[in-house]
Formats: structure tokens, C-alpha cells, sequence
């Protein structure tokens, strides 16, 4: 027992306060890189520098490891040192008007084009009506249809001049110009022109058919002559309309003349408008009105010639750094604004809006992995985007409608941007094992710690990180002792003594729970005490189950000895994590063996409430009497072991020593002591193996005999590889200190069970016996007497049988 016995000193790690070179964090600088995390920060330097497709980042670890900040700075350093991203502008589509074209602009120069647009925009809105309100244009447009018209009266003049000479006069109806025979100088009415003889009516007739194809061509050179007129006027509305903006236009040509698109888009502005000459002319006609309705405007419209500043990157002072938290789909890949006009939705290229994709073109965009998955399409068209390299926006909505509509279809923007996409490990591996496109896009994986070595270089990192955080939140600054006590606490968090925890969320929040209850006390400086008060706080409001617990204990209801030495039964201990607590407390395990060959039963197996790993644990106590005892003879056991007062599932191996052990006490005899319970895993050749929450299980069954009275035969033995993860607490170890409690750590089957029994176990001599009253001598002798008890009963059990 003594060689296996725990000092105090072995039950914690113990931060020195005297290796700190500083009285408070106050005097320390802040910290600007982030500790522990080499490797993680190597493969992201990696994954920035290379800018080949696919290579984008996916950011693993657990929330708390400092991923997003982290990224975050170092994004926001990396990304002042590189260019300043490009502007990007959505203009009219003046060939096909449903597919918006965009413009690149340096840096600025969107936000200028705008605002320079717009300016021509509100000239034009005001020159335009002028022109056609102008005496120069009145009197140029009647100058051409006065020279028109003179020509036209001279046609007429011709013509009726001939008619005259022939005869006839012309005179206007309803349905156009007609010749009228003449006689005397006066027409003839059609009762006249009956009462003439045939000759006359004959000769009228030829000479009234050669005049009619005369006046026919002289109403078509009329029509002609209209028609050229209105081809004149129209060449001179241009001549005039080109002239008047004409000059609005070349100033800004002479600006942009370094943008083949922008000087496009100016000569396309110019041939529409005069295409557009008809609208612009002043309507002289009556509007209709609507009742209820009122008066509308049937001023034209300028819109189509405006510039929508899609991505505006003037304030911007390197690349872009965009953090989307609410990846929707309309987030990230920006939407088509609709408005509603006498119950119909209309849109036009203005109301083109961008998403974090395009604001993060020629930078970075970082997107959390579970925000994107749940939010519908995101993910599939992330992956698109990154396949086709172009961010393309569209009407999701359009493939679940009954009927197709026409709508906007903007031209997709070339991608140019690194993705990173931060979430836990099982996210990571679920999209690596059952997305085949995920392995080609995310190509680079960052893998955050949740921990990092306790060494001299990481505790002062560790100090300025605390300085930082206070320095940050307008903390109170810690000394060198609550520092000291904050460093064991992250030992403590991740159950080793050789490391610490590098989830900074769970620091941070006891550095402001600390500063907390330093302010009450009105202190300057958050100390040890200050910091052991905000642990045993957060405690205290998560253990209630726990008290209950250990009240049911203490009142009877369940039954754990502390005292006292029974055959056959163990205390194990059994961890219990409730949300961010995690606690232990004692199970009673029972073992009864008798004679059969069923072997090793497990009740809580029997009964569907045992896991598949507490089930190998009890396979393997099997493997473990075979090899040891069952050399030299078969065994013919039957044993059952049971969790007592265990309502629940049983899973872990942690328990399969505990087993054991009531399993040997069966068979031998011997009783085992209450006083001590049991963790530890076990193999087959009898070695104790690690467990996880060892600190919970001593802490849980201290607690009980404190309780119960501590008698100073009192303790729990652990596996001697899990010395390392002790981190107790000060009174536990006190305890240790005064002989009231003890800690023992063993390494095979054979120490724990003398401890337990005080008994030796024995070793097998050269003879392949076991010495007669060892633990393991007594054993074998029982496995004996059962086996020649099997083979007496078989042989009586055949002589009953007839011949």
C-alpha cells in the first residue's frame, strides 16, 4: 500500500507565482498573436498564401479555441498590406434589357461614375424638354415643313392647272381629292354630266382617266414629300438632341476614356436617346384618367441610363474582410428587389443589391459551417460559385413557381476570393466523408487545439493573454497569484498537469467573474481568492444534482459503504456530465460466482442497459481468468455482476477493474475494504488502463466520506498512467496531507487487489503453482475444486444414464 500510495505533492500541479516577472498584468503588453496553436496558424498562412482553386480553408476545433478571432486578426493585418478590391456597377442591358452588364472600376472610381451619372442623369432630365421647347427648334422644324409644303402646293398647282387646261377642276371630299368636269365655267353635277350625249361623256371620260393618273402620282409624291419630311424632322431633332447633350457626354468620355465599358455604355446612353425622340417630344394629346386614380406623368423615363454602384470600395484601405453571420442565400449571393405597381412586381438593374460574396471579391469571406448547412441552398451554391469561379444571381424562388416569369438575369462576376469556413470536427468529417465535392473546394484544413504544453514561454503568453482581455473589457488587472490560480484552473479544465487549456472562452469568462466579485469587495486587483470565488460560484450553480445526489446518499436511499469489508462487492465510481458540469459519484458493484459454464454474466448487458464498450470490458475479465487461471484446467464458472441501484444505460470501461476485483474477492473469499473505491480499465493480461475524469470520480467519493466521517482508511485507486491528469482540489489535498485520505495508483490487477483485501496476490512460481494463501493461490484452488466438482457430477450423471 505504501509503495503505491500518493504523496500530496503528486495529487496537483502547483503554479509558481515567483516565476512571474511581474507584479500585475497591468505591467505586461498585449498580447497580438495567439498561443498554442502552431500548427493551426501554419496551415492558414499556408491556405492564404496559395491561390490556386480549391484551396480555401475550413477552420476545425472546438467553440472557445479562439478561431473566429483569430482568423479575424490575422485577416485584418494581411489584408492592409494587399491591394484595395475593385468597384463593381450593374448597367441597362440596352440589347436584350434582361441582362444587366457589370463594370470593373478601380477602387473609388464606382462611387465617381456614379455620381458623375447621375449628374448627366438630372441634365439630361432638365436639357432634353428644352430642346423641343426652343424657338431654334420650332423655327428649323418649320422651316423644313415649309419647303416641303411649298413643294407639295407646287405639285398641286401643276395638276390643277392641268386639270384646268383639260377641263376639269379638282375639288376636296371625305374620301380625298376628285377631278370635276367644267362647262361654261361651271361644274358639272352628276344629272349634268347624265344629260350630256355619249360622245361628249366619252371624250370627258378619256380625258378625265389620263388626268386621274396624274393626280394619282401626284398624291403619291405627296405622301413622298410628307414622308421626307418627317424623315428631315427627325434628322434634325437628332442633329439637335446630339448637339445639345452632345457635349454632356464628351466630358465624361474624355474622364473614363481608360474604360472600354464605361465609353460603351455612354455610346449606347447616346443612341438610345435617340431612338427614344418620340418619347421626348412634349404630348400634346388628353390624358385618360381613371376615377380614383391619379394624374400620371408622361415625362420618360432616364433610369436605363443611371449606374447602379453595385460594390462600393472607396472607404476601403486594403482587400476586404467580410464575416457573414446570417449566410442566407440572398446574403451571400445578393437578390433582385422587386416593388409593386398597380399590383404587379416590376424590377429594373437598380434594384440589383450585392451579397458578401461580391463584397468580399478580392478578399476574404468567412462563413460559420452549421449556419451555412441549415440555411437553405447556401451550401450547394457556395460550391458552384467556387466550381465556376463567377458569382451568379438568381431568383431562387423561380423554379417552384406554376408559370415562368420574365425577369432580370445579370451577368455572373468573376470570383476572386479566398473562403473560410470555420466549424467543430464533426462537421468537418461528416462533409469530408459524405461530400465528394467538399474534398475539392476546402482543400486546406486549420485544426485549432483545445490544448497546449505548460511551459515557462506559455504560462507568460498565457499572463499576457490575461492582460489583454483586461486591458480589452476594462477589467480589473489580476497579480501574479490570480494568475498563478487562473493557469491551474486551465490545467485543471483539460485534466493535466503538462498541459493547458487553450479554450480562451472558458478563461475569459472566469477573468470577468473574478473582476466581478473584486469590484464588490472594492479590491484594485483581481486576486487568488477572487479567482477561486468565481470557480467555486460557477460550480455552485450547475451542481444541484450533485447535493441530491449525495442527500440520497447520506439518508440511505442509495446504498455505498464506506466502512467495513464485504466478499464480493466494489465501490466503483461513475461520472455524470450534465450540460458543462461533469461530477462522479459511487456505484455499488456486486459479483456472485458459482458453478456452471456460463461464464461472465452482465446483468446490466441482460437487461439492455449496458453500452458496447462497458460490454468488451466485460468480456475481456474472461480472457483475463482464462489466461491466468485455466492453464491446466477448463473452467467451469458461472458468474453474474451487476450495477446496484443503476436505473439508467452503463457505458465505458472505466469499470471493468472494479469488476475484476469483486470478481477475485468472489473467488477468493476474501472480503474487499469499503473504505476504498475503484476506477480503471483493464486488459487482458491484467494491466490497469487510463480513464477520463479521474479528478470528478476522487472529488465524488471524498465527498461521500467526508460525509459519511472520514476515518483515514479511506481512498480510491487509480490507473499510476493517470497520475498525470490529477489536478485535485486544495481541501482534498489537505485531507491527504493529515492521513484522512489517500490516493493510491497502481499498474497491474495484482496491486490494486492487495490493497483492497491485504492480502498478497502472489506470484506464480517456477513450478506454475501460485503460493497457498495469496489472493491468486486461493483462486485457482476454488477454480480446482469447481472443475473436479463439474467432472465428478458429469461422471455420476452418466452412470445414471441406461445403457
Amino acid at each position: 500500500m505504501e509503495k503505491c500510495r500518493l504523496s500530496p505533492e503528486q495529487l496537483a500541479w502547483s503554479c509558481d507565482p515567483a516565476q512571474f516577472d511581474f507584479e500585475t498584468t497591468e505591467q505586461l503588453s498585449s498580447l497580438e498573436g495567439t498561443i498554442g496553436q502552431n500548427r493551426a496558424l501554419s496551415a492558414i498562412d499556408f491556405g492564404l498564401g496559395i491561390r490556386e482553386n480549391g484551396f480555401n480553408i475550413f477552420i476545425l476545433g472546438e467553440p472557445g479555441t479562439g478561431r473566429s478571432s483569430t482568423i479575424q486578426k490575422i485577416l485584418g493585418k494581411r489584408a492592409q498590406d494587399e491591394p484595395t478590391a475593385d468597384d463593381w456597377c450593374y448597367i441597362h442591358d440596352f440589347e436584350d434589357g434582361t441582362q444587366p452588364v457589370h463594370i470593373r472600376l478601380p477602387a473609388g472610381c464606382g462611387r465617381e461614375l456614379h455620381r458623375d451619372v447621375e449628374t448627366l442623369v438630372g441634365r439630361l432630365e432638365e436639357e432634353i424638354p428644352k430642346i423641343f421647347e426652343s424657338k431654334e427648334y420650332e423655327q428649323r422644324k418649320s422651316q423644313i415643313a415649309e419647303e416641303h409644303q411649298e413643294k407639295i402646293q407646287f405639285l398641286f398647282k401643276e395638276l390643277e392647272e392641268a386639270a384646268t387646261r383639260r377641263g376639269f377642276t379638282l375639288q376636296k371630299t371625305v374620301s380625298g381629292l376628285v377631278l370635276v368636269p367644267v362647262k361654261d365655267e361651271h361644274p358639272l353635277s352628276h344629272k349634268e354630266y347624265e344629260d350630256l350625249s355619249e360622245e361628249e361623256r366619252a371624250e370627258l371620260d378619256e380625258r378625265g382617266s389620263k388626268l386621274k393618273n396624274r393626280l394619282n402620282d401626284v398624291v403619291r409624291q405627296v405622301r413622298d414629300q410628307e414622308k421626307e419630311m418627317r424623315s428631315d424632322t427627325l434628322a434634325m431633332e437628332k442633329d439637335v438632341l446630339l448637339y445639345s447633350i452632345g457635349h454632356l457626354f464628351e466630358e465624361l468620355e474624355e474622364k473614363y476614356d481608360k474604360f472600354e465599358t464605361v465609353l460603351r455604355h455612354f455610346k449606347n446612353c447616346k443612341q438610345d436617346i435617340l431612338n427614344r425622340i418620340e418619347e421626348f417630344r412634349p404630348s400634346q394629346g388628353p390624358q385618360i384618367m381613371l376615377p380614383g386614380m391619379k394624374a400620371g406623368t408622361q415625362e420618360p423615363s432616364f433610369d436605363r441610363y443611371r449606374v447602379n454602384l453595385f460594390v462600393d470600395n472607396k472607404d476601403l484601405e486594403g482587400a476586404p474582410v467580410v464575416y457573414e453571420a446570417n449566410p442566407t442565400y440572398f446574403n451571400l449571393f445578393g437578390r433582385i428587389e422587386h416593388v409593386i405597381q398597380m399590383g404587379n412586381a416590376t424590377t429594373n438593374f437598380m434594384m440589383i443589391k450585392s451579397g458578401a460574396l461580391h463584397r468580399a471579391n478580392g478578399g476574404y469571406l468567412i462563413l460559420d459551417c452549421r449556419e451555412i448547412l441549415i440555411n437553405l441552398f447556401s451550401y450547394e451554391a457556395l460550391k458552384r460559385t467556387i466550381r465556376n469561379q463567377e458569382i451568379k444571381i438568381e431568383d431562387m424562388a423561380e423554379q417552384y413557381r406554376l408559370f415562368a416569369t420574365v425577369s432580370l438575369k445579370p451577368k455572373p462576376v468573376p470570383l476572386d476570393c479566398k473562403i473560410i469556413l470555420i466549424g467543430t470536427p464533426q462537421l468537418y468529417y461528416l462533409l469530408y466523408n459524405y461530400d465528394q465535392d467538399f474534398r475539392k473546394y476546402f482543400k486546406v484544413k486549420s485544426d485549432f487545439d483545445s490544448m497546449m504544453k505548460n511551459t515557462p514561454e506559455n504560462l507568460n503568453q498565457y499572463a499576457r493573454f490575461v492582460a489583454t482581455r483586461c486591458r480589452d473589457e476594462n477589467l480589473l488587472p489580476l497579480d501574479r497569484e490570480g494568475v498563478a490560480r487562473l493557469a491551474e484552473h486551465s490545467a485543471r479544465l483539460i485534466e493535466d498537469k503538462n498541459k493547458l487549456s487553450s479554450r480562451f472562452i472558458d478563461i475569459s469568462d472566469i477573468i470577468r467573474e473574478a473582476a466581478y466579485y473584486a469590484q464588490r469587495e472594492n479590491n484594485e486587483l483581481i486576486e487568488k481568492s477572487h479567482v477561486e470565488q468565481a470557480i467555486e460560484a460557477k460550480v455552485y450553480r450547475s451542481n444541484k444534482l450533485e447535493e441530491r445526489i449525495q442527500e440520497a446518499i447520506e439518508e440511505g436511499m442509495i446504498l455505498v459503504d464506506t466502512e467495513g469489508s464485504v466478499t464480493g462487492q466494489a465501490n466503483g465510481l461513475a461520472v455524470y456530465q450534465i450540460g458543462d458540469y461533469s461530477f462522479a459519484k459511487p456505484a455499488r458493484v456486486t459479483v456472485r460466482t458459482y458453478l456452471g459454464r456460463g461464464g461472465v454474466i452482465n446483468i446490466e448487458r441482460e437487461a439492455k442497459l449496458s453500452g458496447p464498450l462497458h460490454d468488451k470490458g466485460v468480456l475481456i475479465l474472461t480472457g483475463f481468468l482464462g489466461e491466468r487461471f485455466a492453464r491446466d484446467k477448463p473452467l467451469t464458472l458461472a458468474a453474474s455482476i451487476a450495477f446496484e441501484q443503476s436505473y439508467s444505460g452503463v457505458e465505458g470501461d472505466s469499470a471493468s477493474s472494479t469488476e475484476l476485483y469483486g470478481l477475485m474477492s468472489s473467488l477468493s473469499g476474501l472480503p474487499i475494504r469499503q473504505g476504498i473505491a475503484v476506477t480503471g480499465s483493464v486488459n487482458q493480461p491484467g494491466r490497469i488502463q487510463p480513464i477520463g475524469g479521474v479528478n470528478e470520480k476522487i472529488e465524488g467519493f471524498y465527498a461521500v466520506c467526508k460525509i459519511r466521517g472520514l476515518t483515514g482508511e479511506q481512498g480510491v485507486i487509480i490507473p499510476s498512467r493517470n497520475i498525470k491528469n490529477l489536478m485535485l482540489k486544495e481541501e482534498l489535498r489537505q485531507a491527504v496531507r493529515e492521513g484522512k485520505f489517500h490516493i493510491w495508483a497502481v499498474e497491474t490487477v495484482d496491486q490494486g487487489i492487495e490493497i483492497l483485501t491485504g492480502v498478497p496476490a502472489g506470484e506464480r512460481g517456477e513450478n506454475g503453482r501460485w503460493p497457498e494463501e495469496s489472493v491468486n493461490g486461493r483462486i485457482d484452488r476454488r477454480l480446482c475444486e469447481m472443475a473436479e466438482t463439474a467432472w465428478k457430477f458429469g461422471k455420476e450423471k452418466e452412470k445414471d444414464q441406461p445403457s
